[in-house]
């Protein structure tokens, strides 16, 4: 059985997530940054503190094809959990089911309300007082799986999607590197 405190973190963009993540890590090891984007800053960041790096540009690229490399690399790197931190491509179904219930993200949102994009824009635009960000394990359905944990933040008169964005990845930083140490640690046991 794969040892589920050696853990892939999966970005897109500037990995503040995945900093928090290896910044606060307690029980558990990033082996692995992974990006479909060549040119995702949060790659720099972990080459620059030594962490070994895997990325392949995916546009263009079949969802099936991009996760089978994918998953070598992480057969390669021994991973036993996976974070997803900003990943913006969908998982596919097959690559799911073999990492069933090792797979975590983080939504900023509430969940199971306001799953997929444009989130603080939809929160705003429906009125929303109460927002927040919810860690979950993933499954084939979009931002659906057993909640962790989540951490809720207030909407603010006058608020903006940016500065609404700004207070919940707070919260997200906050609450992701926590939630995947009790999760890794519970799957160790």
């Amino acid at each position: 059985m794969p040892d589920p405190t050696r853990v892939a973190v999966l970005i897109s963009g500037r990995g503040s997530n995945m900093r928090a993540l290896i910044e606060e890590a307690d029980g558990y090891d990033v082996v692995l940054v992974a990006s479909n984007k060549p040119q995702a800053p949060g790659l720099d960041w972990a080459r620059g503190r030594g962490l070994p790096t895997w990325t392949w540009d995916s546009k263009g690229v079949s969802r099936e094809a991009f996760d089978q490399s994918l998953d070598m690399a992480l057969e390669d790197h021994r991973v036993g959990t996976i974070a997803l931190a900003g990943y913006m491509r969908l998982l596919s179904p097959a690559f799911i089911a073999k990492w069933r219930g090792r797979i975590v993200n983080i939504h900023p949102s509430l969940l199971p309300d306001y799953r997929g994009l444009d989130t603080h824009a939809r929160i705003l635009a429906a009125g929303e007082r109460m927002t927040g960000c919810t860690v979950h394990v993933v499954t084939e359905e979009l931002d659906a799986g057993r909640i962790l944990a989540s951490a809720q933040v207030p909407v603010e008169p006058g608020d903006t999607p940016a500065s609404l964005e700004e207070r919940v990845l707070a919260a997200e930083h906050r609450l992701y590197p926590t939630t995947l140490s009790r999760f890794v640690m519970a799957q160790a046991k």
